[in-house]
């Protein structure tokens, strides 16, 4: 199983510059080129600590711990790498990393070229990010390895019958933080037992305090606001009836979650034609409009302090609820699509009442106007996730603790 791995990995490095067509796929390939390059900016005396994120939520995930060891052991060189552009894109200029890069082709040549240009002293791999031959060099070389808020399903292949050679990798680790009591108990039941429940850190990110945002301000005004936050298509969709029957003391802000020019042209095409992308409109355009697009990526996180309800996206789709712990910390009620299962917040916070799962269109109008018509239930809806916010709190710090005795 390692040797298939490890050729099917070399063999998808080979071809995937020849088929590469989209600018996602592109950057994708030529981030790993760059990758040797920024990596000679990192001082040779430096010790590094070095987080790996899937993409931009797993950071948002692992940022609160790399902020406290930053700011505990101000002297270390702090890395970031992305598996995907987007995340990179958003982040690479993030002040807390010293660098943002992207992680290397999990082969074993360019494991082992990463190792030798960075002076490891911690590797941090935040929630589902599993690289075989990663991992396996990072033993060899006794670098403390740790999995950030990681969550376990049963249905992963750690615990089917075949599933071996990747439970082996879970022994590598010298410690695993779960978010809940499953996920331990599930590990435990394979022989891993160096794990504890530390929580899932995003709790203490989102409790963190925002600057503000001049331009939701302008645009916001005396009404109520709507913000719609990391959308596809497929949230676009049942969202339309419930845009045109919004009444004039309210709002909308559409954060779409992928910026390609085609799909906001198509956006904007089927909304009310008063509408207007951030990106190409002054402020003083935004006092009136009915929707604002907000074609930027960096500011979603800080637009929910303005808004009275959320629509977060993914749920519509195949490609994953959002965070929906965002909004949730700013005390406003949230509406997602019907595809949250993997996701405990969300299931704990529709149990509680916070959130509101819909399933079409028309379900999705007659909820939203239903919350903007009833101050009441909006309101109390939003204390419930407030308050699930803050009880859930306090992750980070039981997972430094631990990490402070391998520093």
């Amino acid at each position: 199983m390692p040797f298939l791995y490890s050729l099917a990995v070399s063999v998808a490095k080979a071809i995937t510059p020849a088929v590469a067509t989209s600018a996602k796929a592109k950057a994708f390939i030529l981030g790993r080129k760059a990758l040797w390059t920024q990596l000679e900016n990192i001082p040779p005396n430096k010790k590094v600590v070095w987080m790996h994120c899937a993409s931009l939520g797993e950071y948002e995930q692992g940022l609160p711990v790399l902020t406290a060891l930053k700011n505990k052991y101000p002297t270390y060189f702090y890395l970031v790498t992305f598996f995907s552009p987007s995340g990179y894109e958003a982040r690479k200029n993030h002040g807390i990393a010293d660098l943002a890069t992207y992680l290397p082709w999990d082969t074993k040549a360019d494991v082992n070229r990463f190792l030798a240009q960075v002076n490891l002293v911690m590797a941090l791999l935040v929630k589902y990010e599993f690289w075989p031959n990663l991992i396996l060099a990072l033993q060899r070389k006794d670098v403390p390895l740790f999995l950030i808020s990681g969550l376990f399903r049963q249905n992963q292949r750690f615990f089917k019958p075949w599933g071996y050679s990747q439970r082996k990798l879970l022994c590598e680790f010298t410690h695993l933080f779960v978010q809940n009591d499953d996920s331990l108990k599930l590990l435990q039941s394979i022989g891993i037992q160096q794990v504890r429940i530390s929580g899932d850190t995003r709790y203490d990110r989102v409790g963190a305090s925002k600057t503000p945002l001049p331009f939701m301000e302008s645009f916001v005004g005396n009404r109520k606001c709507v913000i719609a936050g990391s959308t596809w298509p497929e949230d676009e969709a049942v969202l339309l009836e419930a845009i045109a029957q919004t009444p004039s003391d309210w709002c909308w802000l559409i954060a779409p979650h992928e910026m390609h020019e085609d799909k906001l042209l198509q956006l904007m095409t089927k909304l009310p034609k008063e509408s207007v992308r951030y990106s190409q409109s002054k402020t003083s355009a935004f006092t009136n409009c009915p929707v604002l697009v907000l074609d930027t990526v960096g500011m979603l996180n800080r637009c929910y302090a303005y808004g009275s309800i959320a629509y977060v996206g993914g749920g519509m789709g195949r490609s994953g609820l959002h965070n929906i712990l965002e909004p949730a910390a700013e005390g406003i009620a949230v509406v997602i699509g019907k595809n949250y299962q993997k996701f405990p917040e969300a299931k704990a916070l529709i149990d509680l009442g916070g959130v509101i799962s819909i399933t079409s269109a028309d379900d999705c109008t007659n909820q939203v106007l239903i919350l903007m018509q009833n101050d009441r239930l909006r309101n109390e809806k939003g204390q419930v996730n407030a308050a699930f916010v803050t009880r859930n709190q306090g992750a980070t710090e039981k997972t430094i603790s631990l990490l402070n005795q391998h520093l």
